[in-house]
Order: C-alpha cells, then structure tokens, then sequence
C-alpha cells in the first residue's frame, strides 16, 4: 500500500484542487503545524495526497496518481458536471479506467478497482 504521494501546486490553486479531490471522495486533513505553511493534505481511506505549495510546479509529462474511485461512473459524471474532461482508456485487469487533468496541471487515473496481482 502507498501510504500517500505529494505533487507540487501553486498556492493559488489549493482550493480548486480540493474541491476537484473531493469529487474523487478525497477529504481534506489536519497538516502537522510544522508543515502547515506549505502544504494541504486530503485524504480516502488509508490514501493521502499531499498538495505541495511552490512557486513553480513541477507537472510530470506522463508520471501520474492513480486511484480508485467509489462507483466509476458516477465520479466521470461529477468530473464532467463540474467542468473536468474524464477521457476514458482502455480496461487493464478488467477494470475500466480514465485519465483527467487536476486543477493544477497534474495527470490522474480513475479506476474502478485497483490491479489484481498476476493479471493482465
């Protein structure tokens, strides 16, 4: 299990980050005080996102979060209905996935259940 991932944000995109979170079942959490001043931390399950407060982000052209999400189709429906672009690919380990862009530039995976070891 990872236990959480950070990914670079400009400060002026942390709320539309966590909003954009929150639509994959994401709640933000307590950051220790220490790290308060750079940072924003969300939170589903056991999974945390940690959303790291610099001038110039660093957006990996292809390096991505993925997650699983709920019910599938009913997050793409919220992502669209908010605005986001879900584009859906092909099913890996019988799973259906998606790809969209965070508010922040940042490539996320949708899918419906995570890999099954030894599968294809």
């Amino acid at each position: 299990m990872i236990a959480h991932v950070g990914i670079e944000v400009r400060e002026a995109d942390v709320e539309a980050c966590l909003r954009f979170w929150a639509l994959l079942g994401f709640e933000q959490v307590a950051v220790p005080d220490a790290l308060a001043a750079r940072a924003s931390w969300v939170q589903a399950g056991a999974t945390q996102i940690h959303l790291l407060l610099v001038d110039e982000p660093q957006v990996p052209r292809e390096g991505h979060v993925a997650v699983v999400v709920g019910d599938h189709e009913a997050t793409l429906d919220a992502l669209r209905a908010a605005d986001f672009d879900p584009q859906p690919r092909t099913e890996y380990w019988g799973s259906p996935r998606a790809f969209v862009r965070c508010p922040a530039g940042h490539r996320v995976e949708l899918m419906a259940f995570a890999p099954v070891p030894g599968g294809s």
